[in-house]
């Protein structure tokens, strides 16, 4: 394909949008934003083999100097092993001045486009950028960019979250020598996931795909709509696939807690992949044909003592997970040719004792498959949903062991470091796909239920004559909440007491703490997490000869960082977007206290019990003669909640902080 042709084809997909785009912009209707996009167009064209070119056209109008700021830079990322890309030509329209400032290779004006290693953290992979310097911009000043892009980005792992702009798959049969570093993993396909969202607004964008028709284009419009046309191309047995806005798109205000951008806006998505099976069967196939999961002897050896005097195959799977999550720390180590869709193997992540998420799930893979289990490499999509489209949706590796009756239990030794679980299930609810030989569906994590992540509060106090409050609290949990507690522990061991200390005078800040006994953090396997707090609290409570007023201790929000619900703001009384939580919990509150004269009646705050399968709350108070025995209940069924949970879920969250701030009134 020749380069010019490619510039025809991009000069057709914008010339539809260019003439309305230069008409006046309504400025005030975008005051409150730092820029607007005029246009973004977006060409592609598809090999016959599937290798794809892609072409991009945008102009953004500056409205403020925080806006040309923005701007004063236009970069490109790629990886230089799989990618090509360039700055085609670059045009600042000036809005105060008679002359527009052309800068593009060849001309008077032309700036210098720098290549260099992109900046990192924790992933070394070779990345780089491509940079051109604008300069000083204004407001009025429009800034008009087109790029180049060959070869393909693989979204797996090249980031925890979100998803690609654009990935490109195919193969040639027979490719120039310069070109074959861009032939795709997954030979012949093509996919793309296409946001039609933005953060500023955007007055038109299309996107257009040129592609054979044996390819099979399938393609779905989620959380909106567009106008979609199908033309015959100029060339025999293809066809021109275009999408486009059929209004502005605005900014969405979002909502405290919203699913991501991609669950809930506008988004295109593509593939030539017939389905979820295929994918598998590529991911299966690429990992195998490498080697990822072949034992070294040192391996093996390592599998065999971690394995003396386990009990069970669970008991085994369980000590393999949690050395490798806790042994191979996340940093991530460049292979060469493959990275970012090929597990490195077992000598390598072995020997070097790190690597990223997909690294993490190769060396459990291999642990298992040297204890006789059949385990396999799964993708999943973390902070995002899967639709069924069989498009690239993936930002993270995990594992899957099949059990002897034949289900698969999914393991990620990534989310598991000192957490009790072998899944964590602030991953519920989440798609997967596995890789097999055979080929697997996409499947969805379920549901964990609310008591596998208790937190519970237990405490025996009693009040003195002067309102001195005194006893001891324990908080034990299970699952999430044990991992939210544990925290606590994640300093060096000589401020472990300090932390502590603090968990207690967040909300008593008067506590004089005698003693605090907990369970072993480094042995977090054995038992859940357990505090025990023994203190003394002068003047905590209100005493009189014939009232005594206070706030239950156990109420107070104590290891508030076990209890996530407490931290959303609860003032919208409805919400129109869905939202997340970081799973499901119970947490148990209960309290005895002794007081200093039998009280005749009892006062405490007004707040009704809920029942409902995404939230319920129950509370209750008896008095028997000095002592007065306080309990409360709220239960958080999921992590993702529609729209339509929220009044549930506000009415628990206002009914437990309303306890923790209300006093109990007694009188004689």
């Amino acid at each position: 394909m020749k380069k010019h042709t490619l510039l025809l084809f991009t000069a057709l997909v914008c010339g539809g949008v260019l003439a309305e785009a230069q008409d006046a912009v309504p400025r005030s209707r975008y005051a409150d934003y730092n820029t607007v996009t005029l246009y973004d167009s977006t060409g592609i064209y598809m090999e016959e083999s599937g290798l794809s070119h892609v072409r991009t056209h945008r102009r953004v109008l500056m409205q403020t100097y925080a806006g040309c700021a923005k701007y004063s830079t236009i970069k490109m990322d790629y990886d230089p092993l799989s990618a090509y890309c360039e700055i085609d030509r670059l045009v600042v329209h000036r809005g105060r001045t008679e002359h527009d400032t052309l800068l593009w290779p060849g001309r008077e004006m032309q700036r210098t486009v720098y290549d260099y290693v992109a900046p990192a953290r924790m992933i070394y992979w070779g990345a780089s950028q491509k940079m051109v310097e604008i300069g000083h911009l204004d407001p009025g000043d429009e800034v008009e960019v087109w790029t180049y892009k060959k070869g393909y980005t693989y979204a797996l792992l090249t980031a925890e979250s979100g998803v690609p702009s654009t990935s490109l798959n195919g193969t040639f049969a027979s490719l120039p020598e310069s070109d074959e570093r861009y032939v795709p993993p997954m030979k012949g396909h093509f996919y793309d996931i296409v946001p039609f969202w933005s953060d500023e607004p955007v007055k038109s964008k299309v996107y257009q795909v040129n592609i054979l028709d044996s390819k099979a284009l399938r393609y779905e419009v989620y959380n909106g709509s567009l106008d979609i046309r199908r033309d015959n191309a100029d060339e025999a047995g293809r066809s021109l696939y275009t999408f486009a806005t059929r209004d502005e798109i605005m900014p969405l205000k979002r909502e405290p807690r919203a699913l991501a951008n991609n669950d809930i806006q506008c988004k295109l998505l593509l593939s030539t992949s017939p389905d979820w099976q295929a994918k598998s069967r590529w991911f299966f196939g690429v990992n195998e044909d490498y080697g990822s999961f072949i034992p070294t002897p040192e391996v093996q050896q390592k599998v065999n003592e971690l394995l003396v005097g386990a009990k069970d195959e669970m008991d085994s799977i369980a000590r393999l997970t949690h050395w490798v999550a806790d042994n191979i720390r996340y940093a991530g180590i460049s292979m060469g040719e493959g990275e970012g869709f090929t597990l490195h193997n077992a000598d390598m992540i072995y020997t070097d004792r790190c690597g990223v998420c997909k690294d993490k799930a190769s060396m459990l893979v291999t642990f298992l498959r040297a204890a006789g289990f059949k385990a396999y490499a799964a993708m999943t999509m973390a902070g995002e949903r899967i639709d069924r489209i069989a498009a690239d949706q993936f930002n993270h590796s995990v594992c899957a062991v099949q059990m002897r009756d034949g289900h698969y239990e999914m393991l990620d030794p990534t989310w598991v470091p000192n957490v009790r679980e072998l899944w964590s299930s602030a991953e519920q609810q989440q798609g997967y796909l596995i890789g097999t030989a055979e080929g697997c569906d996409l499947m969805v994590t379920p549901l964990s239920p609310a008591e596998k992540h208790y937190l519970r509060i237990v405490g025996e106090s009693s009040i003195d004559m002067d309102g001195t409050l005194s006893g001891s609290i324990t908080i034990s949990a299970e699952g999430q909440s044990d991992a939210s507690v544990r925290s606590v522990f994640r300093g060096s061991q000589r401020d472990w007491r300090v932390a502590l200390e603090r968990e207690l005078l967040a909300v008593a800040p008067a506590a004089e703490i005698v003693d605090i006994q907990y369970t072993d953090p480094e042995r977090y396997l054995e038992q859940p997490v357990s505090i025990t707090y023994k203190y003394r609290i002068p003047h905590y409570a209100t005493v009189g000869k014939d009232v005594i007023a206070f706030v239950p201790l156990s109420a107070r929000g104590l290891f508030r960082r076990a209890m996530g619900h407490l931290n959303f703001d609860l003032t919208p009384e409805t919400r129109t977007q869905p939202f997340a939580d970081r799973c499901s919990r119970l947490v148990d509150i209960r309290e005895t206290i002794t007081l200093p004269y039998a009280p005749s009646q009892l006062h405490y705050p007004m707040v009704d019990g809920i029942a409902h399968p995404a939230a319920s709350f129950g509370c209750g108070i008896q008095m028997e003669g000095n002592k007065v025995s306080f309990g409360e209940q709220a239960v958080f069924g999921k992590r993702l909640y529609d729209a339509e949970d929220w009044p549930v879920f506000r009415a628990v969250s206002l009914n437990q902080r309303t306890m923790s701030v209300t006093p109990l009134v007694l009188t004689k």
